[in-house]
């Protein structure tokens, strides 16, 4: 691995406020000096459609280019009825087809999410963490990073203003960092 670590940074909505697009532009600007987080944005990836797995849209082909030459990858998800969002979902079942070609195998993840309730996003992050055995992606456990009352840590413009939870972001993204490198040194040590 080189000198940096590049972190995929992907946000499970659509929706220009959202305060989970918010906590990801936060994250881009905590990253640790070894590593450099880019976003890729959801917007132009239709619905899965089986009949074009072998041929994918170029926007599906994008992320899991992007996905396979990432080292690791951030999700930051909202939670919709107790579970990910649908666009989320969506994303995570391109990059996952056809069986065997899969562009999460093995990768790094970390998670966190933004909520206006009280939860912070519980319920789909650990829904995530499900996906992630049949994807074979290796969770970061610690720390989590649950953002709830998200409207009290951004401001109307967008810009994260609470200090905790910007001390919670740049742990997190220093453990990814951290986990992506000793992954990494084990894959080379086991070759």
């Amino acid at each position: 691995m080189n000198d940096s670590v590049k972190i995929l940074g992907i946000a499970g909505s659509l929706r220009k406020g959202s305060y989970n697009r918010a906590a990801l532009r936060a994250a881009q600007k905590l990253v640790p000096d070894n590593a450099r987080l880019e976003i890729f944005e959801l917007d132009g990836i239709p619905l899965f459609n089986q009949d074009l797995e072998m041929q994918p849209p170029q926007a599906v082909s994008e992320l899991k280019s992007k996905v396979r030459s990432a080292d690791a990858i951030l999700f930051v998800t909202p939670e919709y009825n107790y579970s990910v969002s649908g666009v989320l979902k969506n994303a995570i079942d391109w990059g996952s087809r056809p069986y065997g070609d899969s562009a999460w195998e093995s990768k790094p993840a970390a998670i966190m999410g933004a909520s206006i309730g009280m939860m912070g996003t519980v319920r789909a992050q650990y829904h995530l963490r499900q996906m992630f055995v049949f994807l074979n992606m290796y969770a970061l456990n610690r720390p989590e990073v649950m953002i709830p009352r998200a409207a009290d840590k951004f401001d109307a413009q967008g810009n994260l203003i609470d200090n905790d939870t910007r001390e919670r972001i740049r742990e997190l993204l220093s453990a990814l960092v951290a986990w992506a490198i000793r992954l990494k040194q084990v894959k080379l040590a086991a070759a």
